[in-house]
């Protein structure tokens, strides 16, 4: 079990919550874990506890905290699916990169100092993409982030590991976009990008009727065996 704690905003008032779970020990490194457009729920706190058993400290903050704080819900609930897709029209990435990095600092003053990841889901895969283009963290890993494609003029910038995990039958990451991200990274070393086909958008969900439990595990072993490898 994690708890919640404050951590200060960047270049405006206020701080948000961020759910965060200690491993037992010494952490190895640290984890932000980024939402899906559900909130910090259920299903993001356990990935974050997942993590800290693994020996990694994970703080999973609420991107919504500007204008729907506390923000929880279900997917598999269909009014509270749709409700989700219209509190996350005032989302802002570039604000999000700026929570990423008062986690990141955040997570190293808890460590006192260390290497620092970041993995996301959805809307969060997009904010770890962007996270890998405009931050310091030592590596990243999204899962399928619908909005990557609208970045690609930032894959420059990008000097530390990123992996990228797609659905081959994504209903909201269409086909062209996916082949788009991958040109755009093509001899990029620091870039791996995995297709899972035959499932949808959500597939590694903790839990719940979109997860796929194969595609979950593959997915999950390749960023576990990332993490281990660059936040050693």
């Amino acid at each position: 079990m994690g708890e919640t704690i404050q951590v200060k905003a960047r270049q405006e008032q206020g701080s948000f919550d961020v759910y965060m779970a200690r491993p037992a020990g010494a952490p190895r490194a640290a984890v932000i874990v980024i939402q899906e457009i559900f909130g910090v729920n259920a299903g993001i706190r356990r990935k974050a506890d997942d993590l800290a058993a693994n020996g990694y400290l994970a703080l999973a903050p609420d991107m919504f905290w500007r204008f729907a704080p506390k923000y929880d819900v279900d997917p598999d609930v269909p009014e509270q699916m749709k409700e989700a897709f219209e509190v996350r029209q005032q989302f802002e990435l570039d604000k999000a990169i700026l929570d990423v990095e008062s986690c990141v600092g955040e997570a190293r003053r808890q460590m006192g100092g260390g290497k620092v990841g970041i993995v996301g889901f959805c809307m969060g895969g997009s904010v770890a993409y962007l996270a890998a283009t405009r931050t310091d963290v030592d590596t990243s890993v999204g899962y399928y982030g619908g909005q990557i494609g609208q970045y690609l003029n930032e894959t420059h910038a990008i000097a530390r590991p990123l992996m990228l995990h797609f659905a081959g039958d994504d209903a909201h990451i269409t086909t062209d976009v996916q082949q788009r991200i991958r040109a755009a990274l093509d001899g990029n070393r620091h870039a791996e990008i995995f297709d899972y086909p035959g499932v949808g958008h959500g597939f590694a969900d903790t839990f719940g009727s979109r997860r796929d439990d194969a595609a979950a595990r593959a997915a999950d072993a390749r960023t576990d065996a990332f993490f281990a490898e660059h936040l050693a």
